[in-house]
């Protein structure tokens, strides 16, 4: 086993606290504040006409009523449109409390503040509001239709339309003239993240030092801090942003600030008392941000071995109400959609659409589900098409190992070029091969089928870019206990990154993991940070502190070299097991806990480490500052790109149409792997949900706009009975664009499931899948719609 503690898979260090049951959640603090509750639209569409709060003024606890008349300065104003992008051409954002009309079930029209939840549940429910309808536009078919508008001064309900090239050529021209041509109509219906806990907020306003601090169940408490402190218009420096314990986020709690993070601490504010309100299950549904709804219309040429020449896809999304994340989903599914894959000349279109439903911004995978789909299902209806093994297809169209850094001739959602850092898609297609037992499928259905049972498999490819800017940055500390604390910016929902981090600082700083205490998303230590998403937590945090980490090793050396004399020199110095010792002569060492004593110079002796700093005791001038300690960080050139595949086997019975999985392979490129066990746990998270999304969940809303499926009694969420086991297998192409070689790993599990579940499906069956999730009644009716095509043509050939 190394001596490094990069790449071992070591358990997780935050695990015994939250599984005593010693978390720290938003709801488990503020005991005695003021409770928080909302009366939200019923309606999907509709002008407000009155609100009228009189019975609610007679419930008793009943501190304060508030409506969008009420709001004050910047809280009155629309929320801000955090991404702004040139063809985002008539952006909308919410109101922190509905103005004069709502665009969707959920949108929040009144706050209400007592003293208990109950009470203030009591009075929501007394305040009558009179809404006029207006007409709603539900779907994107309606959207596109234009026949009815979600915003009145919004042309054809549309947000923004974006065209790409890749600068190959003319791609209708190339499809034109290709030898082989398909067009393909899909669609990936809308779905959601579901959190264990929903969002929460709790904020303390001290009026005699005019501090406010928030605590928010949030995936970027910096941002959260500077988008509070623009709206309440308080110096940034006021206002501390706290991020305990957090029961998952999966994209939802990345948009900031959600009107309660506005609201609640203005409340805390108005009041001079700590306001508290935390979500409930069905606020979740019909307020927090959906995903996944898109069509795409596919349009490909190709040669007789498959290699395709000219590819174009218009795709239409749906981003619900408002677009406060601006279009990050679409742009992800136009540029990743493009996978591991050589197209010939590109043209990618999306058409990004108003909708009177929840909010649409970025869900585990962010738009790549979508474009892995709209690729692995070209690539399967080719391989249909000449009749040739779908491997043998895209293995005609891999980039190789030796064509990176390769250029897509894009560009991506951080504004850079898609450029392929590193990758050997090759040999990962070999590897699914062998771990889903391709080769030998055929016996196996064979022996299946000998049995009444029918089975599939299929293929899913996916490129990720991962680790975008534009920063992030860590703060090292040795305390002079020898305990090495690292304060990040970064927040955490369960990725592991108080054991991963700490592995990278302990190798560094020479100690064991045990000895490093990771401090996340708390503005008090650490103001400068981003976010985590996008899979970018280990590459950019994980640089940072690896800098930071760096500077303090080289700063100990320096205070250890003067301290130990005899002409030693820092460069002749390492770092091992908590010392500081000599590269040729072990025993001359000292320990690094007594090297941060002297990295702060003292005139007072205050206890018996100070006494060995004392300016009579220890004469160790380095001129550094005072502190063993030192703040690094990584900003990054551009994004790295992660990949994998994923191979499936389902069975579907011949009756009932009910899909089950019996195996799920994956193999999976992340770079340098800092602990093997975190990954594997973050690529089965993922392949969960996207089971979860290839069969079972769906947000359902009906012509009204109503969404009909806002509980677990008719959300479906697989479990553990529903989730396979999952082989995994690694490999490693070192990112060239980092110095740690990382590549990102959080999403990797969700993105191409739905693709490779189609094709399984698609396999078994023996007819087309073009839309997911796809449930037992929708194959059967698929069934019943095969077999009256295949008998149309039965007939017209007699």
């Amino acid at each position: 086993m190394s001596d490094k503690l990069v790449g071992q898979p070591l358990v997780r260090k935050e695990d015994p606290r939250l599984l005593r049951g010693d978390g720290r959640y938003v709801d488990d603090l503020g005991r005695g504040a003021l409770a928080a509750a909302f009366v939200r639209s019923p309606v999907a569409h509709a002008r407000i006409a009155d609100i009228d709060v009189t019975d609610a003024l007679d419930v008793e606890g009943l501190v304060a009523v508030y409506t969008h008349e009420d709001l004050p300065g910047r809280v009155a104003e629309p929320l801000p449109l955090l991404i702004p992008h040139p063809d985002l051409s008539h952006p909308r954002t919410p109101y922190c409390l509905a103005k004069d009309e709502v665009n969707h079930v959920g949108e929040a029209v009144v706050m209400v503040v007592a003293t208990d939840r109950y009470l203030a549940e009591d009075a929501a429910e007394r305040i009558v509001v009179t809404y006029e309808d207006l007409p709603p536009v539900v779907g994107i078919d309606q959207a596109r239709a234009a026949q009815r508008l979600v915003h009145d001064e919004v042309p054809g309900n549309i947000a923004a339309r974006s065209v790409q090239t890749n600068g190959k050529g003319d791609a209708h021209e190339a499809i034109a003239a290709a030898p082989h041509r398909l067009a393909l109509d899909l669609q990936i219906e809308r779905s959601a993240s579901m959190p264990m806990e929903g969002k929460g907020v709790l904020a303390h306003w001290d009026a005699d030092d005019r501090t406010l601090r928030v605590h928010t169940s949030t995936q970027t408490s910096t941002s959260v801090r500077l988008a509070v402190a623009a709206k309440l218009e308080l110096p940034p420096d006021r206002v501390e942003v706290i991020t305990p314990d957090v029961g998952g986020g999966f994209g939802v709690k990345i948009v900031h600030p959600w009107p309660e993070e506005i609201l609640v601490p203005w409340a805390a504010m108005t009041l001079g008392r700590d306001v508290k309100w935390v979500e409930d299950r069905r606020e979740h549904f019909i307020s927090s941000a959906h995903e996944r709804g898109q069509q795409q219309h596919v349009e490909v040429g190709f040669d007789g071995s498959g290699r395709l020449h000219g590819l174009s896809v218009e795709i239409w999304h749906d981003n619900g109400a408002y677009v406060p994340y601006g279009i990050i989903v679409p742009i992800v599914t136009s540029t990743q959609l493009l996978g591991p894959y050589k197209v010939g000349a590109y043209r990618v279109e999306f058409t990004s659409l108003y909708t009177n439903t929840v909010i649409v911004t970025p869900y585990r995978g962010a738009g790549r589900p979508q474009g892995v789909f709209a690729m692995e299902r070209t690539m399967d209806a080719i391989a249909e098409y000449l009749g040739l093994d779908r491997l043998a297809v895209r293995e005609a169209n891999l980039i190789q190992p030796e064509e990176m850094p390769y250029d897509q001739g894009l560009v991506f959602q951080d504004g850079r070029p898609l450029i392929y850092d590193s990758g050997d898609y090759p040999t990962m297609l070999r590897m699914i091969r062998d771990l889903v037992g391709w080769d030998g499928f055929e016996a196996e259905r064979a022996a299946a089928a000998a049995e009444g049972r029918r089975i599939g498999i299929g293929i899913g490819a996916y490129v990720e870019g991962t680790g975008m800017g534009p920063y992030e940055g860590a703060h090292v500390k040795v305390e002079t206990t020898g305990e090495i604390v690292v304060s990040t910016g970064l927040t955490t929902q369960g990725q592991g990154h108080y054991t991963s981090l700490a592995q990278i600082a302990a190798d560094v700083l020479g100690v064991g993991v045990g000895d490093v205490t990771v401090i996340t998303g708390d503005t008090r230590r650490f103001k400068y940070a981003v976010g985590t998403f996008a899979s970018r937590a280990i590459v950019t945090s994980g640089n940072a502190v690896a800098i930071a980490a760096g500077k303090v090793a080289d700063k100990a050396k320096r205070i250890a070299a003067a301290a130990l004399g005899g002409g030693t020199a820092p460069e002749d110095l390492e770092l091992v097991e908590g010392t500081v010792r000599r590269r040729d002569d072990p025993a001359v060492s000292i320990d690094l806990r007594t090297v941060a004593v002297l990295s702060n110079p003292l005139r007072y002796a205050f206890d018996e480490a100070a006494k060995a700093a004392t300016q009579f005791a220890a004469a160790v001038g380095t001129g550094d500052e005072p502190g063993l300690e030192a703040i690094g960080y990584y900003m990054p050139e551009r994004s790295t790109f992660a990949a994998g595949a994923h191979g499936v086997v389902v069975e579907t019975d011949p009756e009932t149409a009910d899909i089950k999985i019996l195996r799920y392979c994956v193999v999976h490129d992340c770079g340098v792997v800092v602990n093997p066990r975190i990954v594997e746990g973050q690529v089965h998270g993922g392949v969960a949900q996207g089971v979860g999304g290839a069969l079972y969940e769906r947000i359902v809303y009906d012509d009204a706009g109503q969404l009909v499926n806002a509980s677990y009694m008719d959300f479906l969420i697989p479990f553990a009975t529903e989730v396979p086991h999952i082989q995994t297998a690694h490999m490693v192409t070192a990112s060239g664009v980092n110095p740690l070689g990382l590549k990102g790993a959080g999403e990797a599990g969700v993105i191409p499931t739905s693709a490779a579940v189609a094709s399984a499906v698609e396999d078994a069956e023996r007819l087309a899948v073009r839309r997911m999730p796809i449930s037992p009644s929708e194959l059967y009716e698929l069934r019943k719609l095969h077999e009256t095509r295949k008998s149309r043509k039965e007939q017209v050939s007699a």
